[in-house]
């Protein structure tokens, strides 16, 4: 068994709007509210052809990148009340009036990069909002969904490959695309690739943020440790293809992949300490041997 790691590599179009066709935004204008940032980049439409991935995904913790498994709304609570607002004096935040697009920017290159480029700093405050106030419902209407993975992300070597081309979607093939708006696939280079999963579940100290912080690690410990002893997967291959799950790319909330990432052995022995005669303390040796198989570091992220 080899080891968990993330990636939304979806192989599909990002969705339209309406009269179905892609959304894509409007150049120069930035999204005020969670709602224009979700229809921006609304990909409802990509379940006209790719229906069984389009449901995998919806169930993925990409489609919910903000919310996660409601530890990751808490940590965006904890970092806004306890961070920005007292322990980050110099952060120019007293209250959600305060927040810019630009305090969420170590946290949002990964869980909402969208945000980043086409949302303001209005947009940024109903999200701080909605995080303090637990409000599930408005956090889930955006995170990392086909354009994320497909177009924005879907190169890295950029002095090599290029920038992202608009009305293009990246997957396995070069062709026409049967989309208004994103008219062509070009083959990604890095699409079934670890480095794909890297950008975001790989990230450093952060330092060149001016409040660093060390996020994902998950990618670090499979270059330095997994792929140097002879690993040869990829996050796709233990996180998308082994058990069939394709996009929903499971980790640790999956009893299935869980079972293939840790052996866990227990062995338990009873017996009685002997006080004096007739009274003694019933006790118990508990050995466990935990192995970690995946391939990278666990815990981690």
């Amino acid at each position: 068994m080899k080891f968990l790691r993330l990636v939304l590599v979806l192989f599909f179009a990002a969705a339209p709007i309406a009269a179905g066709h892609a959304a894509e935004p409007a150049d120069g204008k930035k999204a005020k509210t969670v709602n224009e940032l979700a229809q921006m980049y609304d990909v409802s439409a990509c379940k006209t052809c790719h229906l069984p991935i389009f449901e995998q995904w919806e169930k993925s913790m990409h489609s919910r990148s903000l919310f996660g498994t409601k530890r990751t709304m808490g940590g965006y609570k904890g970092m806004i009340e306890t961070g920005l607002m007292k322990a980050f004096a110099k952060s120019g935040v007293k209250e959600i009036k305060d927040i810019k697009m630009e305090h969420f920017a170590q946290c949002f290159k990964c869980h909402l990069p969208h945000a980043l480029t086409d949302g303001s700093d209005e947009l940024a405050q109903q999200l701080a909002k909605a995080f303090v106030d637990g409000d599930a419902a408005t956090l889930k209407k955006v995170g990392i969904n086909c354009i994320t993975c497909h177009n924005t992300k879907a190169i890295v070597h950029k002095w090599q490959d290029g920038e992202p081309e608009k009305g293009v979607i990246y997957g396995s093939k070069d062709g026409a695309h049967p989309d208004k708006t994103y008219t062509t696939m070009k083959k990604s280079v890095i699409m079934g690739e670890a480095v794909a999963c890297g950008q975001c579940h790989g990230t450093g100290p952060n330092l060149e943020f001016p409040q660093p912080s060390q996020c994902g690690t998950a990618y670090g410990s499979y270059l330095h440790a997994y792929i140097p002893a002879g690993g040869t997967e990829t996050c796709q291959d233990c996180h998308m293809k082994k058990d069939g799950k394709g996009h929903q790319i499971t980790a640790h909330g999956d009893k299935d992949m869980m079972k293939r990432g840790i052996s866990v052995d227990v062995d338990a022995a009873a017996y009685k300490f002997l006080l004096k005669a007739g009274d003694s303390i019933p006790m118990a040796v508990v050995t466990v041997a935990m192995v970690n198989k995946a391939g990278h570091r666990i815990p981690d992220g």
